[in-house]
């Protein structure tokens, strides 16, 4: 192979790391170098964006270590047989690359994944060691997410989770036998435990209240994956059942959803074209309202059509239209679970509703000062001053209150 300048090898690796969605920086320890120790920071404004929580924007490196693989998955553009051109990072490019790009203010942090080359537990090491150095020996503070490989060693993934902020294994596809026949290298059993070790590890390194030492830290920011959408022919209601089952069973902090995108010289059994990129935002709606709102995906997927989320409603309105008998909803006098299910109520607009209502009677109009629109929520609420009436059964309410399919806009 060619040898490849720095500037090339990062073109072909930040590229070809685009397609790993689960790079949130959210939820870790605060870390900084104010006191004129280290080198970074968990924190600040800032090339890949990651958003917080509270909807700060987290700037990372976003690379793999290398785009050679010995897997052969079909929908993986880096796979063995895809006729793409290759680049490899050493280590010390890495660190370097990290530490300069962080003192340009570029960056506040690091998404490392890579294909696997050798075996699984060489790609594990070179990525741990990264990470390593830029923590003992250069002291970086900063943020530090590390894909794991799944078959390497368990003493590697728990090294991993000593240096890294996050980590994460990817589930791939919703149907086990999907990710058989599409990733004959894989075992979804395999993937589990790698995650079932690191749900151990990040409990493990909770303090006890007694405990006058404390553990050593271990992925303080938790662990993700992500799922492909639209390459296996799993309806949305299995792929939600699936991040159910994986939040539940170990303690993930996000599910990502990447609509497939068709690959050059692709296998006969993906499909020929991609899901509508609306499909992913849907998972992305529905995701949040279990997470948040006290939703359980089998009540997410009541209705739906052939387990397809609506794509010309969010899921809320969707279900909220499915089960009218159950509304209108009494701001005044609703509990807080059934308030979080009223469409275009978010979860600060319903505290902010339940805070305000102990020292006076809601009216319409203190609702609309308490959330964006409340136009999207007259149909669905009752107030001291307001009740809709026929409106939430009228047969035309889901298209009055639907935005419509969005539209590309054009440049000239």
């Amino acid at each position: 192979m060619a040898r490849l300048d720095l500037r090339k090898k990062l073109s072909i690796l930040a590229d070809a790391a685009k397609y790993d969605a689960s790079c949130s920086s959210s939820g870790t320890s605060k870390r900084d170098s104010v006191g004129g120790r280290g080198i970074g920071s968990t924190e600040g404004m800032g090339i890949c964006h990651a958003y917080t929580p509270d909807g700060r924007c987290v700037s990372l490196l976003k690379i793999l270590l290398t785009n050679f693989c010995i897997y052969d998955c079909a929908y993986c553009i880096n796979r063995a047989s895809s006729n793409v051109e290759r680049a490899r990072f050493s280590v010390d490019e890495v660190v370097d690359l990290t530490l300069n790009f962080y003192r340009r203010n570029y960056i506040e942090g690091l998404f490392l994944s890579s294909g696997v080359i050798r075996n699984s537990d060489y790609t594990m090491e070179q990525l741990v060691l990264a990470a390593k150095t830029l923590r003992e020996v250069h002291d970086f503070r900063g943020y530090i997410h590390l894909k794991l490989i799944p078959e390497a060693d368990p003493k590697l993934v728990e090294m991993a989770g000593l240096y890294a902020d996050r980590l994460s294994a990817n589930i791939e596809l919703p149907r086990d036998e999907a990710l058989a026949r599409l990733a004959p290298q894989k075992d979804v059993a395999v993937i589990k435990k790698a995650m079932g070790q690191v749900r151990l590890g990040v409990q493990a390194a909770k303090p006890g209240k007694r405990d006058k030492i404390k553990p050593p830290k271990f992925a303080p920011g938790g662990q993700s994956t992500q799922l492909i959408v639209g390459a296996d022919g799993a309806p949305d209601t299995e792929i939600l059942d699936r991040s159910a089952s994986l939040y539940g069973g170990y303690g993930l902090r996000r599910v990502y959803y990447s609509a497939f995108s068709p690959i050059p010289d692709a296998s006969s059994v993906l499909p020929l074209s991609k899901p509508p990129l609306m499909r992913e935002h849907r998972l992305y709606q529905a995701d949040w309202l279990m997470r948040f709102y006290g939703f359980s995906a089998p009540e997410i997927g009541e209705g739906t059509a052939g387990g397809m989320l609506d794509l010309a409603v969010d899921p809320k309105l969707a279900w909220a239209l499915n089960r009218r008998e159950q509304f209108p909803v009494d701001v005044n006098r609703a509990p807080r679970e059934m308030l979080l299910r009223v469409p275009g109520l978010g979860v600060k607009a319903v505290d902010r509703i339940v805070s305000v209502r102990r020292y006076r009677t809601l009216r319409l109009e203190d609702v609309g000062r308490l959330t964006r629109s409340v136009d999207k929520v007259r149909p669905w609420i009752t107030a001291l001053d307001w009740t809709p009436g026929a409106l939430t059964d009228a047969a035309d309410l889901k298209a009055r209150v639907a935005t419509g399919a969005p539209q590309q806009l054009s440049l000239f």
